[in-house]
């Protein structure tokens, strides 16, 4: 280490680099996104607690990741906000390591997810009669502690090796939030251990994630073919089509964003993959879910319709 080395007690975060009148309208655009993103997610969780019709499995589920999109957009876009209005916000030390805990938590989080609610969907299609015994609600809740135990964990196994690491300056951050690639780089220490772990956990909650729940819509698909009813088999299709793309989404930016080689998008480029799926994805969730699921539009309708009657 250098002479001239000092440690960093809080970094820069540099966040989108542009004019004045630019950063107003991104500040205007990413508020209304984001109001959009609380909105609906939490209109789906007030739909679900209100109706008891959807209190079933795949709701349940789909609770959860409400839950998650709200928690995982409020980690991220306030301080993106911030900085919009104030070019060069500063970040301290405990507070940006807090960040990057609650971001991957809550992305790994997602992944799990992602997984249960297709092998709910697999059971529900493809063993309809077992369904009950199967999904029962003493099963739902071990599957939900349980994605939520391991993703906090996974996640806490990143920070504690990152703040093993000596942060000595540079202290400016090429990100609007402490995304854990981009804290990384400014660590002045030997940082393969961590790459080699982010591959790891890459290949654990993304890649295997992904082809578990490609063998369960195979199995669907395969099913809902079988159907011999005409509403059956469009009930069936407008369910999982909604979360396949969900899925898609997703699993798309984040392969995209932690898998693919560096050269084919550069930090820019990666501020708009990682802006993709702490944004967008939470704020069309429920729109996919509201606009292509029949129980959930019918659901709204008769809450509308019991607040009018009042």
């Amino acid at each position: 280490m250098t002479e001239n080395q000092t440690w960093v007690s809080e970094f820069v975060l540099l966040g989108f680099p542009s004019s004045p009148r630019i950063e107003l309208f991104l500040f205007g655009l990413f508020s209304l996104f984001y109001a959009f993103t609380l909105l609906g997610n939490g209109v789906i969780l007030g739909l679900i607690w209100l109706d008891h019709r959807l209190h079933s499995p795949m709701y349940f589920f789909l609770s959860h990741l409400a839950i998650v999109d709200i928690s995982y957009a409020s980690n991220n876009v306030p301080k993106m906000l911030a900085n919009l209005l104030n070019q060069g916000e500063t970040i301290s030390f405990v507070p940006c390591i807090i960040q990057t805990f609650l971001y991957l938590a809550f992305a790994h989080a997602e992944c799990l997810m992602l997984v249960v609610m297709s092998y709910d969907r697999y059971v529900a299609i493809c063993h309809p009669l077992q369904y009950s015994i199967i999904m029962s609600w003493r099963v739902c809740t071990i599957l939900a502690v349980t994605f939520w135990t391991c993703a906090f964990l996974l996640a806490l196994v990143h920070v504690i090796l990152i703040v093993r690491l000596p942060f000595c300056g540079p202290h400016e951050i090429n990100h609007f939030f402490c995304e854990i690639l981009s804290v990384l780089k400014l660590a002045c220490a030997d940082t393969r251990l961590n790459v080699l772990v982010i591959f790891a956990a890459c290949v654990l909650i993304l890649v295997g994630p992904l082809c578990l729940v490609l063998v369960s819509y195979s199995h669907i698909l395969l099913t809902i073919l079988r159907i011999q009813s005409r509403e059956g088999r469009r009930k069936a299709f407008s369910t999982c089509s909604s979360h396949l793309c969900v899925v898609g989404l997703f699993f798309g930016s984040a392969i995209v964003m932690y898998m693919a080689p560096k050269s084919d998008h550069p930090e820019e480029q990666q501020k708009i993959l990682s802006l993709f799926y702490s944004l967008f994805n939470p704020m069309l969730n429920p729109l996919i879910y509201s606009l292509r699921n029949a129980e959930v539009k019918e659901a709204l309708k008769r809450v509308l319709l019991k607040q009018r009657s009042r």
